[in-house]
């Protein structure tokens, strides 16, 4: 990894206001260093991180996207209930899921048109509305 790769992950801590530890300048160098949005599963970063030769555990790895969703830095995406990815791209946009790679992208906000949410059950608002469109191969 870079110099330049690495401040970027710095700053982007900084952002939030977490301390640059060894591990999470590490983890955010991988996930934002190149300045491009990524989904990564703490699985995935973890075999990055090894495959760049940095030691670090995979429950390091866990605690710390936690810590990254926790201070706004990542978004999480739940899939089938068991599998989360993680997004640098914290705004509000739908996703694609490739089943067949088990693979999360970004879809095209542009063209998703929702023209109507159900009220929301006395005394709850909705916080948040997630969008993951599945998709597979076709046969």
């Amino acid at each position: 990894m870079s110099d330049t790769q690495m401040d970027t992950g710095t700053k982007w801590l900084a952002t939030a206001g977490l301390r640059p530890t060894r591990q999470r300048v590490t983890l955010a160098t991988l996930l934002v260093g190149d300045g491009n949005h990524r989904h990564v599963t703490a699985e995935s970063l973890f075999d990055a991180a090894k495959t760049k030769g940095d030691s670090v555990s995979l429950a390091t790895v866990y605690n710390t996207l936690r810590a990254f969703c926790d201070a706004g830095l990542l978004q999480e995406v739940t899939v089938d209930g068991s599998r989360s990815y993680f997004d640098t791209n914290t705004h509000d946009h739908p996703h694609f899921f490739w089943e067949d790679e088990a693979r999360l992208t970004d879809a095209p906000s542009e063209q998703l048109v929702i023209a109507q949410l159900p009220d929301a059950p006395e005394g709850a608002e909705i916080a948040s509305v997630d969008v993951v469109i599945r998709l597979r191969k076709k046969t």
